[in-house]
């Protein structure tokens, strides 16, 4: 048994979640027949910054929820912020990478994200403050 369940629960989601991302961006680069950058292919570049937004998101969020749950929190709330960070960040990369974008799924994804990350950085410090 793990010593962090919660958090290596939404921690290997989130890694599948990354490999669908890769996988549409190696998809992508082959239609395109581009190795690096992404050319004038729009759906590369979706699908890049795709994955870029959630390797530059999902880390940070998944390291809180981990501390979060090492200091105590309880389960019901850790789920909650990983369910929600999930949500967020498969709503993300499904917006940005639809032509036309679809916009709506894009804000509610980063909406959930950034409440996620919000949350979580409080809790945390409110944690550390009150010792």
């Amino acid at each position: 048994m793990t010593p962090f369940p919660v958090a290596s629960l939404y921690a290997a989601l989130a890694g599948l979640v990354l490999l669908w991302l890769s996988l549409r961006v190696i998809r992508e680069r082959g239609r395109a027949q581009v190795a690096l950058g992404h050319g004038e292919a729009e759906a590369l570049l979706r699908a890049s910054r795709a994955q870029g937004n959630f390797v530059e998101y999902a880390p940070l969020a998944l390291l809180l929820l981990a501390l979060l749950e090492a200091s105590g929190t309880g389960s019901w709330l850790l789920h909650a912020l990983g369910a929600a960070l999930l949500a967020g960040r498969l709503l993300h990369g499904v917006g940005i990478a639809r032509i036309p974008e679809d916009m709506r799924l894009r804000q509610a994804g980063m909406g959930l994200t950034f409440g996620v990350l919000g949350a979580a950085s409080l809790l945390l410090l409110l944690r550390a403050v009150a010792g």
